[in-house]
């Protein structure tokens, strides 16, 4: 019983995706068939078809030294060979960040491992991802477990140094164990850890990050600026024999805790270590009451719902998989892990994708069953015109021609109207975009960079990260009253629309830059932290310093790049709905007036037009129940709400959804 539950759970997740790939590949068919499609809705679609493809869920686990975060990996993910796999003896043994994931593109599976030293670089591990020259690679051998677990521990290989040296690669000598020669100590060998390996889960996307303990956190600026904030779900690692340590507490409150208020992240917290508890003399039930009591302690000093807090012993659970020992696998508490990660991680990527996709697509789809509808209602009036007119069928062709005729232009017209609006909105989007150019970024970092050289004084290096972050703050601000006006452009224009078409009323997508002035906030908070740690930090450790606000700096980097992409995207698509709506109904009256001009023709018998008129009807008909059965395929609920279960998204993740 390993994870078969989680993995059915992610082949569903995957075989949905699947169907939504194969029925947005066929709505586009379909509209380049009809002639409904356009440049903008082609991109959108492909936008979309891009996401479901890249689209994967990461699981980070999180804790200090010797909680077993190791140990509940193997339970997860390798109890088939028999034996441990990633090191997890007692004492400090996941030395380095380490990333477990499988790339279909690679031909085998291997560890790829980032030397300690290229931390005196101002490069960061992203960086250093795109450069496989400084990558030690092990292949993996996954027909031989022995060899496996060979490789395998050298993720946790350490070596000696100079206590000068590694403290110039950001160690804090506090946090290091003495090498048994005089000014020597241990460090990690490898600064992180890629794992390409072909497991059933990591296969449908499931990726894998496993963290080390505090010093690392600490030394390590990308994991808790960019990697953890980029997780859907966190397990933070706990021991019931120790509870919430001290230093337990500074990881959750440094670094965990604000990630599900500013990002999509789940947090949950693993007691582990249960086994501790049993105790054969006190009897179940107490056992029990205390493993409850525990959980609900917990609960309440990390500030979450008691729901969250997962008691279990990684190590029991390991040793009941490799017996098939079923009795100590229910007492190890696994399954209640394994539940929590089919029923509502999956779950909110589930929800997250019928935001960002599903519900999109099916908006344009149901524009274009509702334009083909009414041409449909349209025809079937004028052939029962036809019927009841036999014989001055010719002379109603005639009007009936005139008036699709007037309808066309009307449509026509606004067409026009539309594109001058796109045109006057692009306008407004290259104003939100020069409220946030590259260039005046590139002035900042400079100005940035110039002072963090010119100064390494504590309080130096202080002003000249609060100017940074205000200089941006303040472009920020720019911004969001540029996207306010846009707003307001583009509700009152969606505002005539509703007013002329009162039966396809259709809400004005608003552009909100909350999200990212709240990741801002974030970031800022970060740098705030750190400022605090100058003080205690060692002179010595000037290339820390470097490292982590270079990787700051990315980071906003990256906010400011999404963000000009983002509001250039949304000017572009703003109106899309109304375009789209007006030229479908545009193309169906021309294909319409074509037919009654064929119609018209004096050589025509009445007997003839009815039967072309038929003919059309027919077409329509076919094309409307295809159009149907798009429908009916998107709409269908995702997998684990087909199977009736209720799973709740954490606040900010439904806020995230619909903001921008």
């Amino acid at each position: 019983m390993s994870m078969e539950r989680l993995s059915q759970q992610v082949d569903a997740y995957v075989a949905w995706k699947r169907e939504l790939i194969r029925e947005i590949t066929r709505y586009r068919s379909w509209l380049e068939h009809n002639r409904l499609n356009s440049e903008t809705l082609t991109a959108k679609l492909e936008r979309a078809l891009k996401l479901l493809r890249t689209d994967h869920i990461t699981l980070a686990f999180v804790g200090e030294f010797s909680r077993g975060k190791t140990e509940l990996i193997n339970s997860l993910f390798f109890s088939e060979y028999g034996q441990r796999m990633l090191p997890s003896q007692a004492g400090r043994t996941t030395m380095c960040p380490t990333e477990l994931f499988f790339d279909p593109r690679s031909e085998r599976s291997c560890i790829r491992l980032l030397p300690i030293e290229t931390r005196s670089s101002a490069a960061n591990i992203a960086q250093f991802k795109r450069i496989p020259r400084y990558w030690v690679n092990i292949p993996l051998d996954s027909s031989d477990p022995a060899n496996m677990a060979q490789a395998f521990a050298q993720v946790a290989r350490s070596k000696a140094m100079p206590v000068e040296q590694a403290i110039q690669l950001g160690f804090h000598p506090d946090g290091l164990e003495p090498a048994g020669k005089p000014g020597q100590v241990l460090v990690p060998a490898w600064r992180h850890a890629l794992i390409n390996f072909d497991h059933p889960l990591l296969r449908q996307g499931l990726r894998i990050l496993d963290t080390p303990g505090l010093n690392a956190l600490g030394s390590e600026p990308e994991l808790t600026l960019s990697m953890l904030p980029n997780a859907q779900a966190i397990l933070f690692l706990l021991a019931t024999d120790t509870g919430v340590s001290a230093s337990d507490m500074a990881i959750w409150q440094n670094h965990i805790r604000q990630l599900d208020e500013n990002t999509q992240s789940s947090l949950f917290a693993v007691l582990n270590k249960i086994d501790m508890l049993w105790d054969d003399l006190a009897g179940e039930a107490k056992i029990a009451q205390s493993i409850e009591q525990m959980r609900q302690s917990t609960a309440k000093q990390l500030g979450i719902d008691a729901d969250n807090v997962l008691p279990l012993s990684a190590k029991q659970a390991l040793l009941a998989k490799v017996r098939g020992d079923r009795a100590l696998l229910a007492r190890s508490r696994m399954a209640d892990l394994e539940h929590l990660l089919c029923e509502r991680i999956v779950a909110q990527k589930e929800r997250l994708l019928e935001e960002r996709v599903v519900n999109q697509v099916l908006a344009l789809l149901n524009n274009s069953q509702h334009a083909l509808a009414l041409r449909l209602e349209k025809v079937r009036q004028q052939q029962q015109l036809l019927e009841n007119h036999q014989q001055d069928n010719g002379q109603l062709l005639f009007e009936l021609t005139a008036s699709t005729k007037e309808e066309h232009a009307q449509h026509h017209r606004r067409l026009l109207g539309l594109k001058t609006n796109q045109r006057l909105l692009k306008r407004q989007g290259d104003l939100l975009c020069q409220a946030l150019r590259a260039e005046q970024l590139d002035q900042q970092l400079s100005l940035l960079s110039d002072s963090l050289n010119g100064s390494w004084t504590t309080l130096g290096i202080q002003q000249a990260i609060l100017r940074f972050f205000d200089s941006i703050e303040h472009d920020l601000d720019s911004f969001a009253s540029e996207a306010e006006q846009a707003n307001r452009m583009v509700a009152a224009i969606y505002q005539r629309h509703n007013q002329d078409n009162p039966l396809h009323g259709v809400d004005a997508p608003q552009f909100n830059s909350k999200r990212y002035q709240r990741e801002l906030g974030q970031l800022r908070q970060k740098a705030d932290q750190f400022r605090l740690q100058l003080k205690t930090l060692l002179t010595e450790q000037r290339t820390l310093s470097r490292r982590f606000f270079t990787t700051l700096v990315q980071e906003v980097v990256s906010l400011h790049k999404r963000l000009r992409e983002d509001a250039r995207q949304w000017a572009g698509d703003a109106l899309m709905p109304l375009m789209q709506y007006t030229l479908e109904h545009k193309q169906l009256l021309e294909s319409h007036m074509l037919r009654l001009k064929a119609l018209a023709q004096d050589t025509q018998q009445a007997r003839q037009r009815g039967q072309q008129l038929a003919r059309y009807s027919s077409e329509l008909e076919q094309q409307l129940a295809q159009a149907n059965d798009m429908l009916r395929q998107l709409r269908r609920p995702a997998p684990i709400q087909r199977q009736g279960k209720v799973v709740s998204l954490p606040q900010a993740a439904r806020q995230d959804s619909g903001e921008a």
